[in-house]
C-alpha cells in the first residue's frame, strides 16, 4: 500500500471505526457538556485536535530521547505535565485571540487536560510503539473523531431543544440516549476497515 491510503485508512480508522468517544468512551466530559450549541462544539473540537496533535509529537519525542530505556515509570506523569502545559497555552491563545470562545467554553477548556482522550492517544502510541509518522496520523484521526462526533452531538442537540421531550427525559437523559444511539451508529463502521 502507498502512503496516502495508508494515511487515508489510519485517520478514517481512528476517526470513525475506533472514534475515541463513540467507541472507547473517552472524553465524554466536554463531549457531554460542550455539545450544546454547534460554535462551542467546533471550538472545543479545534482545540482538542491541536492539543492532541501537538502533545502527541512532544511526548513522541520525549519517550523516545528520555523515558524509553530507563523511566518508563514516570510515563503517565509526564505525559500529564506536558498535556497540562499544551492546555494552559491553547487557553491563553484563546483568551487573548478570541475571548468570546474562551468564555463559551468556560469551565471545559481547562477540562482538556483531564480528558482522557488526550492522554489515552500519547499512552497508546507509546505502549504499541508507534513510529512517529504512525503516531501522528493516529492523534489526527482521534482528535478529528472527537470534532466529528462532538459537532454531530451538538446538532443533535440543537435540534432537541426545539421538540417535544417527555418530562423525565429531558436534560441529561435524552443526551445519554442520543450518545448511545450515536455509538450504535458508529459501531456500523467496524467493517468498512480490516
Amino acid at each position: 500500500m502507498n502512503f496516502l491510503s495508508t494515511l487515508f485508512i489510519g485517520i478514517i480508522s481512528a476517526a470513525l471505526v475506533n472514534n475515541v468517544v463513540l467507541s472507547r468512551f473517552l472524553g465524554l466530559c466536554p463531549f457531554l457538556g460542550v455539545s450544546k450549541k454547534t460554535s462551542t462544539a467546533l471550538g472545543m473540537g479545534t482545540a482538542v485536535i491541536a492539543v492532541i496533535t501537538l502533545s502527541s509529537a512532544i511526548t513522541y519525542v520525549i519517550d523516545h530521547l528520555i523515558l524509553r530505556d530507563r523511566l518508563v515509570y514516570l510515563r503517565t506523569i509526564i505525559f500529564i505535565l506536558i498535556i497540562a502545559a499544551l492546555v494552559q497555552t491553547v487557553e491563553i491563545i484563546l483568551k487573548k485571540k478570541i475571548p468570546s470562545l474562551y468564555k463559551a467554553l468556560g469551565v471545559y477548556l481547562p477540562l482538556i487536560t483531564t480528558n482522557c482522550a488526550v492522554l489515552g492517544v500519547a499512552i497508546d502510541s507509546a505502549q504499541k510503539n508507534y513510529s512517529f509518522a504512525e503516531t501522528m496520523i493516529y492523534s489526527v484521526g482521534t482528535a478529528v473523531g472527537f470534532l466529528i462526533a462532538i459537532v454531530l452531538m451538538s446538532g443533535i442537540r440543537e435540534r432537541i431543544e426545539n421538540n417535544d421531550i417527555p418530562e423525565s427525559f429531558k436534560g441529561m437523559p435524552i443526551v445519554l440516549v442520543t450518545a448511545g444511539l450515536m455509538a450504535i451508529a458508529f459501531f456500523g463502521f467496524k467493517g468498512t476497515i480490516a
